[in-house]
């Protein structure tokens, strides 16, 4: 079982200055006010792929207000979730993951894809990476 520190619940009250996703989408780093980095992330193996499939709203209305809600939904493995299309799903087993959040300025939904032949994780991993330091 997970601790509440790698719950992405965390973010709620947090102010982020930074959000940022790395060039193949296999990462998402957060950076807090008091320099907290956190990350989504998914470890590659040889035979699966996870990366951020899309992304709906502004990760900047993220940035600069305090996280009002953070929250992770994910499917059941082969299961289409609503707005899905059939051809979206293209491995032999998956899994969708949703993380959604909140500030007043807007909503974000970040969606993952994971997909391989079954028998690798498909699942997507939050922690805390460091702590940056403040000079």
């Amino acid at each position: 079982m997970m601790n509440n520190e790698n719950r992405i619940e965390i973010l709620v009250g947090k102010t982020l200055t930074k959000v940022s996703v790395n060039e193949d989408k296999t990462e998402i780093m957060f950076v807090t006010e008091k320099g907290e980095v956190y990350k989504l992330y998914h470890d590659q193996d040889c035979c699966e792929r996870v990366y951020v499939d899309d992304i709906c709203g502004e990760l900047s209305d993220l940035e600069n207000s305090p996280i009002i809600m953070a929250e992770e939904v994910k499917s059941e493995q082969n299961v289409i979730p609503d707005g899905i299309k059939e051809e979206q799903c293209r491995d032999e087993s998956f899994t969708w993951t949703f993380y959604k959040f909140a500030t007043i300025k807007g909503y974000v939904t970040i969606r993952w894809y994971g997909g391989s032949n079954g028998y690798y994780s498909e699942s997507v991993s939050f922690r805390q990476a460091y702590i940056e330091r403040k000079d």
